[in-house]
């Protein structure tokens, strides 16, 4: 529409019009019969024609008042297809929308009443809002389509809606009224890519299970992605109501592997059962998919098939990890100078670090070589034929330690077991207890039908030799994380209930039932438990150990949230200042990466409260910074501000926790700051934390951060020590493994991962007793957090198969129209591929097709190929592949053509 004036969007208001004439401005006033002069002329008929059609409303003639009423609409509607701004129409007629609302009053019932309500409740958006007209003359009228009146029309309806449910008790509108106008609405939304409104009144109409019924393959895909994205901003139950919502939709859509994902958040393991056996039906390779998934979290089902079973026990996982090293050429073992590069630390000759303590060192070394060739099967020290010779190079609970990195190099691989097995034999018990920390690190993540590991570990169980039971038990706790295995429940149970039994003994106990049944809320382990702490005396449940019992009680209801509350409950009624330390153990644990907001101010509000250290325990205030950190890992937006929170409370391991795998830069400078602290606990957790942030990643800044630590405390062996460690730590599998317990796109979290990461940052609580004492091998609990951090993709037979891929950093495309690229920065890669934290990976070409992104028509028409190829109709085959070909040709056909 053509205009003369630049004021068309604000008629009726008064202007001072600014006139350059020679130079020289002059300001006129304009009094408001001036107001017409700025209309255009169309503007001018415009709303002449609309105040006459009002005029006629109001006039005693029915016969005027339908061919008014429809030429209103016809003005409205063609106006508010486009809402840059506030349409002529709505603008000229809300003076008169008091007067229509008094006609609307003064008619009796009929179809032009209702026609009448229609236009008013398109009236009423620029009309005194608050009121919610829009709805209730909507309510009142024809109920056509509201999508007739456009957008902007719908949009204002739907948060009257929201609000109007919010408050219905109040109002005569009732819910039914409500709620079928909101269904109406939905589909409407999902036609007009507005996925975001409909999620949300749907929400507010407390009605999100309705919303599978209007999603279709066209829809499901963003709806679903928001829908998921908002699941850690909701409060429960809607958080749940969220998951299980779009859990449903993607089985509608055949979309198993993300709906397997799903059940894993809701921790519903017969629903997990369901999408697998159905995913089975559909297809087998789409099974063998969902069992990679599955076997990441530990998830083990009952299945026939020998070759998905093997998938689900991780019994290959050793052999695509070494065909890994061999693609990135890293095979070749490391040892611990490769990774010190003393030669580039600043120190005087006459003051090398290893005339401080020689045993102390080769302590360090032994850490080192384990972590950096973590996996390999293969290293220069301890897997040699002269490895016992670096074995006694350690002392007393070192030789321990030197024996148990066995079972880190050898990590995931069986084949591997006699090589700890024959140190079973020697007569030294630390060598012993090593062998048997090393079996049960091997056994970590990957399962066996033959249990070497329980078959192993049982029988020292009840051993005479404290330390040797100590690492049977530890062992199995390693070895079977995560498996909920009643057998060794029935093991371990009788060790926590025997008061008579040292603290250490009985609190190991607790922890491995924690880790062996993590986030499974056992009653029975958690009432042993309880009924343990409430008969110890005050002295045993004073010692170090009694962390560990309380870590264990824990680590039951990891993400578990209200299932905690009685535990919670009983823990107050134990008077002794360990129920306080246990019961913000339990607390934190059951809200691990939920980002819930009450939680980490409860949290904040335990560390500001002001103890007397004489005569008060501040250990629970140690556990609630760790909190922070566990509850905002699994929320970016609330991990950010807890590192906000952090540059206030100064506390390292609470930051190694929520990067771990992450150099943040920023967190390395914090780090490296603390690293220098004038109290030796805040430094050695400092140096700690910085290992655990760059824990698999290589990062070159790290790395000169750590040397130049190396230089600073060579004259302090503790810290060197540390160092040493983090030094290991950074380097962690040549640079291919990560700790993070976050996966598939930060979605899940692996249960295991988090509490081998929350024991090992407990150990650090008590340094000097443990870490720096005799129990370093508490390091090892990491084993449990440690996986490849690859990209691996296999063919139908499940051998390696390059592919080219992009990998980048991943883009957050919540709400954004269109098809918008999902990575930046991205480069290209063949496979297998490492990723880092926050990167994402995508097929680049057309040539072969992910399992996933298999439609369930190509998939059967595939099934039918591979049935006329078994028997030997060839031409029905081939002419089947064509027909592929034609219908899906965007796949490039490669996928099925090699199997054919």
């Amino acid at each position: 529409m053509k205009t003369d004036t630049p004021s068309e969007d604000t008629p009726g208001k008064d202007k001072s019009k600014t006139k350059e004439d020679n130079g020289v401005k002059t300001d006129d006033e304009k009094d408001k019969k001036d107001e017409v002069e700025e209309l255009s002329e169309e503007d001018l008929q415009l709303k002449n024609e609309l105040e006459m059609l009002v005029e006629r409303l109001k006039e005693g003639n029915v016969d005027l008042h339908k061919p008014a009423l429809e030429s209103l609409r016809t003005l409205i509607r063609t106006s508010t297809s486009s809402m840059t701004s506030v349409p002529k129409p709505l603008k000229f007629l809300r003076p008169h929308y008091t007067v229509m609302t008094e006609v609307y009053e003064n008619w009796s019932p009929s179809d032009n009443k209702l026609f009448l309500a229609d236009i008013l409740s398109v009236l009423a958006m620029t009309y005194d809002e608050g009121k919610r007209d829009s709805l209730k003359f909507r309510l009142r009228g024809s109920r056509e389509d509201p999508g007739s009146w456009g957008h902007e029309y719908v949009r204002h309806l739907s948060t009257e809606i929201g609000q109007e449910y919010l408050y219905r008790q109040e109002n005569e509108m009732s819910s039914d009224d409500l709620m079928a106008l909101g269904l109406e609405i939905v589909p409407f939304f999902l036609k007009h890519n507005a996925e975001a409104d409909a999620v949300d009144l749907l929400l507010e109409l407390e009605a999100i299970d309705k919303l599978p019924q209007f999603v279709d393959k066209d829809t499901y895909a963003r709806v679903c992605l928001y829908m998921v994205s908002c699941v850690n901003l909701l409060v429960p139950p809607d958080d749940i109501a969220f998951l299980r919502t779009a859990h449903e939709i993607y089985r509608q859509q055949n979309k198993f592997t993300e709906a397997v994902t799903l059940a894993i958040r809701l921790g519903d393991q017969d629903l997990i059962g369901e999408d697998f056996n159905a995913a089975g039906e559909l297809d087998v390779l789409l099974q063998k998919q969902l069992a990679f998934q599955l076997a990441r979290q530990r998830i083990s089902l009952p299945i026939e098939d020998e070759e998905i079973q093997e998938i689900l026990n991780n019994t290959n996982l050793t052999k695509h990890f070494i065909a890994l090293a061999k693609e990135l050429d890293v095979l070749e073992p490391k040892v611990p100078e490769d990774i010190y590069k003393s030669h580039l630390e600043n120190i005087r000759p006459g003051f090398t670090s290893g005339s401080i303590d020689s045993s102390r060192q080769n302590l360090a070394s032994t850490f080192v070589n384990a972590f950096v060739n973590a996996g390999f099967i293969n290293d220069k020290l301890i897997s040699v034929e002269e490895g016992s010779e670096w074995i006694h190079k350690n002392k007393d609970y070192g030789m321990l330690s030197a024996t148990a990195s066995i079972g880190m190099i050898m990590l995931w691989d069986l084949d591997s077991l006699s090589q700890p097995d024959k140190y079973l034999y020697s007569k030294d018990d630390n060598i012993k207890a090593g062998a048997l920390l090393a079996v049960g690190l091997m056994n970590t993540g990957v399962r066996n039908e033959d249990d070497p590991a329980l078959a192993l570990l049982s029988d020292y169980i009840t051993d005479k030799q404290s330390i040797t039971r100590i690492c049977a038990i530890v062992g199995l706790g390693l070895a079977y994380a995560g498996s909920n295995r009643v057998d060794i429940q029935e093991l371990l149970l009788p060790l926590v209930s025997d008061i008579d039994l040292n603290m250490d003994i009985a609190s190991l106990a607790a922890l491995s039932l924690g880790m062996i049944f993590v986030g499974s809320c056992n009653g029975d382990i958690t009432s042993t438990i309880l009924q343990t702490m409430m008969e110890r005396t005050e002295g045993q449940l004073k010692e170090t150990w009694g962390r560990f019992m309380g870590l264990g009680l824990a680590l039951l209801y990891l993400g578990k949230q209200e299932n905690a509350e009685a535990t919670l409950e009983t823990l107050k009624a134990i008077d002794h200042p360990i129920s306080k330390q246990v019961g913000v153990l339990v607390e934190i644990c059951s809200y691990a990466g939920t980002g819930n907001v009450l939680k980490i101010q409860n949290m904040l509000h335990i560390c500001n409260d002001h103890l007397d250290k004489e005569k008060e325990d501040d250990l629970h205030q140690a556990f609630a910074v760790l909190g922070v950190a566990l509850i905002a890992t699994g929320e970016d937006i609330g991990a950010e501000m807890s590192l906000r929170t952090f540059n206030h409370l100064a506390v390292p391991l609470a930051l190694g926790l929520l990067c771990a795998s992450n150099p943040i830069l920023s967190v390395l400078e914090t780090l490296s700051k603390y690293s220098h602290d004038n109290d030796p606990d805040v430094a050695i957790n400092a140096i700690f934390a910085m290992g655990l942030v760059g824990a698999g990643t290589n990062n070159a800044r790290m790395a000169q951060l750590l040397r130049q630590l190396a230089s600073y405390y060579h004259k302090e062996p503790n810290c060197l020590f540390m160092v040493r460690i983090a030094q290991g730590l950074l380097h962690m599998g040549k640079g291919t493994i990560s700790i993070n317990p976050y996966y598939s796109d930060r979605q899940l979290m692996s249960p295991v991962a988090m509490a081998g990461l929350l024991t090992t940052l407990v150990a650090f609580t008590d340094t000097k007793t443990l870490i720096l004492g005799k129990y370093h091998w508490f390091l090892y609990y990491l084993a449990a957090a440690m996986y490849p951090r690859f990209l691996i993709t296999l063919d139908e037979s499940l051998k390696s198969l390059p592919v080219t891929v992009r990998v980048g950093q991943a883009v957050d495309v919540v709400g954004q129209a269109g098809r918008p690229k999902t990575i930046t920065g991205f480069q290209t890669h063949s496979t297998p591929v490492l990723l880092a934290h926050s990167e994402r990976a995508e097929l680049a070409t057309e040539e072969f097709v992910a399992m996933r992104e298999l439609p369930q028509k190509e998939s059967a028409l595939f099934k039918q190929i591979l049935k006329y190829y078994e028997f030997k109709q060839y031409k029905k085959g081939l002419k089947a592949a064509e027909q592929i070909l034609k219908k899906f040709p965007q796949h490039g056909g490669t996928y099925f053509i090699v199997t054919a």
